[in-house]
């Protein structure tokens, strides 16, 4: 009987010749219905077993099949600072324990925006004074690849999603007195719209969530709330009560941690109301 046996560390593989086993018998649909009932966690020790097992994990097709079954899980990705490099570096929580992705580059430190749509990260960021930077991430593969040039001087940039198209605001450095300016990226096309030029606010940004398909941003006066449809800026008076900054949603719900008083604070635009988690 066929023997197979890996050693995960130093990668040692021993194997001895016999019949093919009952898996790789299979039909390979019948192989990515079962793969696909794995965790995740487990691919790179299954595309350890042979090259047909590693081209399966990495393929669509199991994704594909993972999300017709309901076998789609969260994966946490966390960009860190690494002081050896000055840059900052992806790792993954497996276990956890976050992990090293050598594979994606470095990212410009404190000088990124991100927007995750599906298994894609996409990263806007400046590369240097005068230069940004626009990339997909490949969550499936840990792979980049650039995006086509961000169509407008930028830079402090901020950015979230609806309805597909990413919305990336920064400052125009090119101008004076620092004026708005934001690009529209279509994730479906995979293209840019034409910059627009944003008259309500010229500070620094601090902020920019998306909710119940609007957008809202602040910077260092007031908080600003935008619907694409109306392509119109206007100050929430209720919002402003909070400087709120590095915040997340959570069904439609603000969150942010708030650092003079101690707390977790939420704040829901359907009751237009601020309020406390824990304290």
């Amino acid at each position: 009987m066929g023997r197979f046996c890996v050693r995960l560390g130093d990668m040692e593989k021993e194997q001895s010749s016999g019949p093919p086993s009952l898996m790789t018998s299979l039909h390979e649909d019948i192989i990515i219905d079962i793969l696909a009932r794995v965790s995740r966690y487990n691919y790179p020790t299954l595309s350890l077993v042979s090259k047909h097992f590693r081209s399966l994990v990495a393929s669509p097709e199991i994704y594909a099949r993972r999300s017709l079954l309901g076998c789609t899980k969260h994966c946490l990705y966390v960009l860190l600072y690494n002081s050896k490099i000055s840059d900052d570096r992806w790792y993954i929580l497996r276990n956890r324990r976050l992990i090293l992705i050598p594979s994606l580059p470095a990212m410009p430190y404190g000088a990124v925006s991100l927007v995750g749509v599906g298994s894609t990260i996409y990263v806007f960021g400046r590369i240097n004074n005068l230069t940004m930077s626009a990339l997909a991430i490949d969550c499936i593969s840990h792979t980049s690849k650039p995006l086509t040039s961000i169509p407008a001087p930028m830079c402090n940039t901020i950015a979230d999603i609806i309805d597909g198209k990413i919305y990336v605001i920064g400052n125009n450095y090119f101008d004076a007195r620092w004026k708005k300016v934001m690009v529209v990226f279509n994730t479906e096309t995979q293209k840019w719209e034409e910059p627009r030029v944003i008259k309500a606010g010229i500070d620094y940004n601090y902020g920019c969530v998306a909710m119940a398909d609007t957008l809202y941003r602040r910077d260092d006066d007031n908080s600003f709330v935008y619907a694409p449809k109306e392509n119109k800026w206007e100050i929430d008076e209720m919002l402003n009560l909070k400087d709120w900054e590095n915040a997340c949603v959570v069904d439609d719900v603000l969150y942010y941690f708030d650092c003079s008083e101690n707390n977790l604070r939420k704040y829901d635009p359907k009751k237009r109301c601020w309020g406390v988690v824990f304290k």
